[in-house]
């Protein structure tokens, strides 16, 4: 088993199909009466004087010269702190248009905060049970009269990683603007054998939440994304975050690039259609509504206080020091959140609660650098500066991983 979450982006790799992050994460349970219920405090956090940003730009840029990063655009902020927002290098390649703090992008396994937020709310309204079996509302899945939706949402089905098909990469990469249907997903994962029992295990799934998606639109009768839109994005007071239907991408966006492609050479991945993630990873948001949604998703402004404790419940997951994985979200170091990537983006959204802080980064490559997302590569450089003992660290991928 993979120790970490990885997303839903998928890479060619000598001994087969590797699993890249479309986000992942996991914490100690000790963490989580912290995160639950303490009252925040500004703790050490430094004021984002002018000196500070200097530093944080240097770490930026190194990271980007490190790993070969085309553009990122970055937010760190506190109550009382001040804040940094900053864009640097290029959003096209080809024109040499410059990052901008206002461009959408694409968020990749940030779209599971929101799967499973929506999953929550009809938790709330009394319509779904998180330990109802996924038998309950989609026929047909493996061991389904056992798995249940908290299972799903806490990443510890047993179902196979449709992404980690090496006929799926084949079909994503064959033809990147093809538009997949969750069910042709779902067989992708179904004509493999379970992993393990329900609940024995964590291991970073994106089967999972596509048949959350599904229970979504089942239970609500509607579209995965209008519910979204109505009963999670709205209420949030986000107005630039979406699920698409298809490749639509709305205008300014950065431009993507990824080497996750038949011949394995960087492309332009911009308008590649991402619905192959669908409920997994196939969002589009901004700088701005990320920095809102990063404290929403971790203070659980949507939820009543006892499902947001149901989803703050985090359990360690693998080996990873400091990190864990609730329903749905993460925690690595202290900042609770997600991070996300596919072909040609990667994204990070946290938030820290004893500091009430707040970290967002977007950039336009998902390349790894060492085994290592450069999203966490700007994560972790920038918590070294303003929070060092809560740094957001993700050891690199160990090659024993790579499947």
């Amino acid at each position: 088993m993979a120790a970490r979450w990885r997303d839903a982006a998928v890479a060619a790799a000598a001994a087969g199909l590797l699993v890249t992050s479309l986000g992942a994460w996991e914490v100690p349970a000790a963490t989580t009466a912290a995160v639950a219920a303490a009252t925040p405090a500004a703790g050490d956090f430094p004021q984002l004087t002018p000196a500070v940003a200097r530093q944080l730009d240097a770490a930026v840029r190194k990271v980007m010269e490190r790993a070969g990063v085309p553009g990122v655009m970055v937010s760190v902020s506190a109550p009382g702190k001040g804040e940094y927002v900053r864009s640097f290098g290029v959003a096209d390649k080809a024109t040499g248009a410059a990052m901008d703090t206002g461009l959408n992008m694409r968020i990749g396994s940030e779209t599971k905060t929101f799967t499973v937020t929506a999953l929550l709310r009809l938790v709330d309204a009394g319509k779904v049970g998180l330990d109802d079996p996924i038998g309950t509302y989609v026929a047909g899945v493996p061991n389904g009269d056992k798995i249940t939706l908290r299972e799903l949402a806490g990443m510890r089905s047993g179902l196979f990683n449709y992404s980690a098909d090496p006929a799926f990469f084949k079909a994503l990469t064959g033809d990147p603007q093809r538009q997949f249907t969750p069910r042709e997903l779902l067989a992708y994962s179904f004509a493999h054998p379970v992993q393990f029992a329900p609940g024995a295990q964590f291991e970073y799934c994106n089967t999972n939440l596509v048949l959350l998606g599904l229970v979504v639109e089942k239970v609500s009768g509607t579209s995965l994304g209008a519910y979204l839109a109505r009963e999670v994005v709205g209420p949030a007071g986000l107005t630039h975050t979406l699920l698409p239907e298809g490749a639509e991408f709305p205008d300014p966006h950065a431009h993507g690039y990824t080497r996750q492609t038949a011949s394995g050479k960087t492309e332009d991945a911009t308008d590649w259609n991402p619905s192959w993630a669908w409920a997994a990873g196939a969002m589009v948001s901004d700088l701005a509504d990320l920095r809102s949604w990063a404290k929403t998703l971790a203070t659980g402004t949507l939820l009543t206080p006892a499902t947001q404790a149901q989803r703050l419940k985090i359990v360690p997951a693998g080996n990873l020091p400091e990190t864990g994985y609730g329903l749905g979200i993460a925690e690595v170091g202290g900042w609770i959140g997600h991070n996300g990537s596919l072909p040609g983006y990667q994204s990070l959204t946290v938030y820290l609660p004893e500091a009430r802080a707040t970290l967002v980064v977007l950039l336009n490559t998902d390349t790894g650098y060492q085994g290592q997302e450069p999203s966490s590569l700007f994560g972790e450089a920038i918590t070294r500066i303003v929070t060092p003992d809560h740094v957001f660290l993700l050891p690199a991928q160990q090659p024993a991983e790579k499947r």
